[in-house]
């Protein structure tokens, strides 16, 4: 059982689309829906007035779009996580929607249990990826170079770079490796500056390619 509710906004410029996600999460006992959006603006807006703990967010929005949207709502204060709501056909925008910000996507058909699933994940701090996107994003990580720059971690942030490859939440690694929460994001910090890297699916997925994996 969850320690508390995931609270959940959706931001996307379809009612209908709104509507169904909201009745496929209105049955899960650790989910509520805090909110809803029909754009990017003011799905920025209303992240910054009820801060969600998770934000199920489209990409093509009139106005303000999602990947516009993510890269403000990273600018706030308390930064939801946020996972992408797609289509197949807006499969080629989800590799610079993760690069914006993004902790995973699901497609629009998804069943409930694997929705529910996913916005679990993610609140746990952990990152969604389908195998051709991450090798989308590894290509790109790879072709803007960067390899020698693992050589400046230290074996601690080594240790710490395998788990967040593992998957696995700042809290589950503090317990792996017996630190506070707190020294873990300060090794995570420490980590992105180094590798001049700017969230943790950039960094899981330059230590996949680099090898620091257990």
């Amino acid at each position: 059982m969850a320690d508390r509710t995931i609270r959940v906004l959706l931001v996307d410029d379809h009612q209908v689309v709104r509507r169904g996600l909201r009745t496929f999460l209105e049955v899960q006992d650790d989910i509520e829906v805090v909110g809803e959006a029909s754009d990017g603006a003011e799905g920025v807006a209303r992240a910054e007035e009820l801060r969600p703990d998770v934000v199920l967010m489209d990409i093509k929005m009139p106005g303000t779009d999602g990947i516009e949207a993510l890269r403000k709502m990273r600018e706030l204060a308390n930064p939801a996580r946020v996972l992408i709501v797609t289509s197949f056909t807006e499969q080629r925008t989800v590799v610079p929607a993760l690069r914006a910000g993004a902790s995973g996507y699901v497609y629009k058909d998804v069943d409930p249990d694997a929705l529910a699933g996913a916005i679990r994940s993610v609140h746990a701090g952990h990152v969604l990826l389908q195998p051709e996107v991450a090798e989308a994003l590894l290509a790109q990580e790879e072709s803007s170079g960067g390899t020698g720059r693992g050589s400046t971690l230290t074996e601690r942030e080594r240790e710490v770079l395998g788990l967040i490859a593992d998957g696995r939440s700042n809290r589950e690694i503090a317990r792996a490796l017996v630190l506070s929460e707190k020294t873990v994001k300060t090794h995570v910090s420490n980590i992105l500056m180094k590798l001049d890297l700017s969230d943790r699916t950039q960094a899981a997925l330059w230590a996949v390619r680099h090898g620091v994996t257990d």
